[in-house]
């Protein structure tokens, strides 16, 4: 049976701005590396596989994100609803803070872009705020109250 979620691939555009991007979140860098040869195409299904990729985590965590930039076979053009919340498929990664406001003020003083205001989960307490990440990727903040663990 499954032990763990080990790491979450995202594809981008632009290797060095998305882990530029991620760094602000607090994400560091734990391995890069090339990418290319039979293995890697024999895994993908993708025929003369280059690729590059860098691994990164949040201290004390075990799930990584593994960020990856394809040279060849080229990424297709991103869907335009990809970063809508109703489009069917993997929607947000939603990451747990503890200050969410502090985070907020973080990411408005590097121009990115939030969804609306951090809004509370009536039920819970949980706040929460939708933001784009690189090429359109939906992303969320979470914040729960301390009596309450998702």
């Amino acid at each position: 049976m499954i032990e763990s979620i080990d790491h979450i691939n995202i594809v981008v555009s632009d290797l060095k701005k998305a882990e530029a991007f991620f760094s602000i979140l607090g994400f560091t860098e734990c391995g890069a590396s090339q990418l290319s040869g039979e293995w890697i195409s024999s895994a993908t299904g993708l025929p003369d596989v280059s690729a590059h990729y860098v691994r990164m985590e949040i201290k004390g965590e075990t799930t990584r994100l593994e960020l990856i930039q394809y040279d060849a076979p080229a990424s297709a053009p991103v869907h335009a609803a990809v970063n809508v919340a109703n489009e069917i498929g993997i929607r947000h990664i939603a990451f747990r803070v503890e200050n969410i406001e502090e985070i907020v003020e973080k990411l408005l003083t590097h121009d990115i872009q939030l969804f609306g205001s951090i809004q509370t989960f009536p039920d819970t307490g949980k706040k929460l705020v939708y933001f784009i990440g690189p090429d359109g990727i939906l992303l969320e903040l979470a914040e729960y109250p301390q009596n309450i663990h998702p």
